[in-house]
């Protein structure tokens, strides 16, 4: 009898031996590292160098330019296949997996005046990575052609190499904001990376050990890189924490890397500091001047607010000064990042800062895209508080264009006040108008004011209504800063704060950020 149809051999043309599947899945293996490089050098960049979209650009742009200058310089490449691919992985794995380290090490230990020899030596790296991971693919290839011969065709052969390499990327991609950089942090998912380019160097080291000529050199020479990337790796935590006590220059209480930021707590003499990205985001000397101007012009005029919504503000001190009103029945804190909601609610530091307002019944936490949240939803508020980041990226300056102050214009009672924090009118003037203007455009009425916060310098923001704002009749008992005489002086500008005439600020244009970028810029 015949055997069945599905138990007929394969063709000899098709079937992949044990040796060519470990070689495609070594492709696997190098898309993966060499994307994991790709990203950290941007995350990196934009940690160190300010939170930009520009920073990624720049860092991805010349990252792929020179991985296809190493595929050109492979050409050049034509004896010992094995050995040229072996000294390759060993390459990036070292210099590609203790980049992430040494830069962070690097940028701690230069002063500030020297930014431009820190940029020097990262896109320097990247650079240097990029080369060799382009030289990777092309020797893969041509190794795998050698060993099945006559047996692929050549379009089966790229097929299959594509294949593995693009799968190794989109892995990579996936894992590396959801699992990578959560769980092990920038510095020590570049050092497992590192090591397994290492492994498939060892694992090419046993697989031709039979033609390799001085075998015992490549075996020292992946032990050592081996012993070198898992030393790196035990003392990762020591690095990076003293990196970011050289960086902070104060005691690190607490250092996070969630899906979305770096979140870093401090404490020094004068007191707690919350950085984001590197970036200062409050003081505990002196945020209740920032909290108070952020929330009590627009809770004070309304009267009786009973339904607040606050987008941002995971720390919980804009709640708090919600909570001084007796009429408030609800407040919904919508925030991105749910590390920062567990942390200002759970450790004890951190919730005396905020008086336990993110514990508070009234209280309703969500964690989500605020523009996706608002688009979604149709309640409406008496008082909408908005509290985001500076518009240094794309991503946080959709937070800042005409189309998100609709959805804001959408949610607000007839009678109802939103309130955005706004940069700085003095550094960022044309920023804060931007801001302004972008208000004006959805039909909103709008009355920016400005204060002092000593952490930050002269401070922006920008109250916006269907009503005229009017100074309130009364303020709750127990503020530090804010009072009724003071706040019509808050709304005055002197000539240069004055308002000027700005681009709005659209979706389809995002000038905002393009302003930001150029006025900030300046000042590091």
């Amino acid at each position: 009898m015949s055997p069945a149809p599905h138990d007929e051999p394969l063709p000899a043309a098709q079937r992949i031996s044990l040796q060519e599947l470990l070689l495609l899945s070594s492709v696997f293996v190098i898309a993966a590292c060499g994307l994991v490089y790709e990203l950290t050098a941007g995350a990196l960049a934009s940690y160190l160098m300010g939170d930009s979209v520009l920073q990624f650009s720049t860092i991805i742009g010349c990252y792929l330019f020179a991985m296809g200058l190493g595929s050109w310089l492979s050409r050049f490449v034509e004896r010992q296949l094995v050995a040229q691919f072996l000294r390759i992985e060993l390459l990036v794995g070292v210099v590609g997996g203790l980049m992430p380290a040494g830069l962070f090490a690097a940028h701690s230990w230069l002063p500030p005046s020297e930014l431009t020899l820190f940029r020097s030596m990262l896109y320097g790296l990247v650079l240097l990575v990029g080369i060799l991971v382009g030289l990777e693919i092309p020797l893969v290839m041509r190794i795998i052609k050698r060993q099945v011969r006559q047996r692929y065709a050549l379009k089966d052969l790229v097929s299959q190499v594509l294949t593995f390499d693009y799968l190794g990327a989109l892995v990579v991609a996936l894992a590396f904001p959801l699992l990578l950089v959560p769980q092990l942090g920038l510095v020590r998912t570049g050092l497992v990376f590192g090591l397994l380019n290492v492994a498939v160097a060892c694992w090419a080291l046993w697989m031709f050990r039979a033609e390799l000529r001085g075998w015992r050199q490549h075996a020292l020479a992946c032990a050592g890189s081996a012993v070198l990337l898992l030393a790196a790796l035990a003392g990762a935590d020591r690095l990076t924490t003293w990196a970011e006590d050289r960086f902070y220059g104060e005691h690190i209480l607490i250092k996070e890397t969630s899906a979305y930021q770096r979140i870093v707590v401090t404490q020094g003499k004068a007191g707690v500091r919350l950085f984001l990205n590197g970036n200062l985001q409050f003081h505990s000397k002196d945020e209740y001047r920032y909290h108070e101007a952020l929330v009590h012009p627009a809770m004070a005029a309304h009267g009786a607010p009973r339904r607040v919504l606050v987008l941002g503000g995971g720390d919980g001190m804009a709640v708090r000064e919600i909570l001084r009103y007796p009429s408030v029945l609800s407040v919904t804190l919508v925030e991105l990042d749910p590390h920062m909601t567990r942390l200002f609610s759970t450790l004890p530091l951190l919730r005396s800062l905020n008086h336990d307002a993110l514990r508070n019944p009234k209280l309703r936490v969500v964690n989500a895209d605020a523009f996706g949240w608002l688009e979604q939803h149709e309640e409406r508020f008496d008082v909408i508080v908005i509290d985001f980041p500076d518009p240094s990226n794309f991503a946080l300056g959709k937070l800042y264009t005409s189309s998100f102050y609709q959805l804001i214009d959408q949610h607000l009672d007839a009678g109802g006040y939103a309130v955005v924090q706004t940069t700085s009118p003095l550094i960022a003037r044309r920023s804060f108008w931007t801001v302004v203007n972008t208000l004006e455009s959805v039909g909103l009425s709008t009355t920016p004011y400005h204060t002092h916060v000593p952490s930050f310098g002269e401070w922006g923001f920008v109250l916006a209504g269907r009503r005229p704002w009017a100074v309130p009749r009364g303020l709750p008992p127990g503020l530090r800063f804010l009072t009724l005489d003071s706040l019509p002086t808050m709304m005055s500008f002197p000539a240069d704060m004055s308002r000027v005439e700005t681009d709005i600020n659209r979706l389809s244009n995002q000038a905002l950020v393009r302003e930001f970028e150029a006025e900030w810029g300046k000042v590091h």
